[in-house]
């Protein structure tokens, strides 16, 4: 899939264009492995009826910056997911209303927006390395600062932390995996998945 581009009205009422880019090889060299695209996350069911892989120009930038970071020190990153329609936030809301881990979609999620990632790093290999709890664990241990997992899943995801942040995004301090851009919610509007040439939702969701 290509660059998506539409049209949208600001505030002050003046049209700008915004720019969902495809994140996959070549121009990205990063792993792409899309949970809400399988049953395996934590509702148990696909949401998504393809892997796509997308976030606003924007934050592509700092994506490719981490990249760039993360390259001399042998690693790479593992996504899980980046722009995530509005409807899709609401399935994940609806069976998991918790707060502490999900946006409620009535106050949007920066996912939905484009400009959030969830991701892991990964070897030479390919294979990801301990952050001492999985994608998606709504449990304490997945905090950044728990003492309560591996000292090598602490140092791990001290290395991420450091290349996601010297990149210039943001982190959530309840989710390892989670980073964002800074003030997304005062900065970009929340998008539904009708802005896609090709929906990402499945029809019977």
């Amino acid at each position: 899939m290509g660059m998506v581009e539409f049209p949208l009205i600001g505030m002050n009422g003046n049209s700008f264009i915004m720019t969902l880019l495809p994140i996959a090889r070549p121009d990205f060299d990063v792993e792409i492995c899309i949970a809400y695209a399988s049953s395996e996350n934590f509702t148990g069911h696909a949401i998504y009826k393809r892997p796509g892989c997308y976030l606003h120009e924007d934050a592509s930038k700092l994506l490719s910056r981490a990249i760039d970071l993360a390259k001399p020190l042998g690693l790479r990153f593992k996504i899980f997911d980046a722009f995530r329609p509005a409807e899709a936030q609401w399935v994940l809301w609806n069976h998991t209303p918790d707060p502490d881990f999900l946006s409620d979609p009535r106050r949007g999620s920066p996912h939905s927006m484009g400009v959030a990632i969830d991701l892991t790093l990964i070897d030479s290999s390919g294979d990801e390395l301990d952050m001492g709890t999985g994608f998606d664990d709504f449990t304490p241990q997945a905090h950044h600062g728990a003492l309560d997992i591996t000292v090598e899943g602490q140092r791990n995801r001290a290395v991420l932390l450091d290349l996601m942040t010297a990149a210039g995004w943001d982190f959530f301090q309840n989710e390892w995996w989670h980073y964002q851009m800074f003030d997304a919610r005062a900065r970009y509007p929340i998008l539904s998945d009708k802005v896609l040439d090709e929906p990402m939702m499945l029809d019977d969701i």
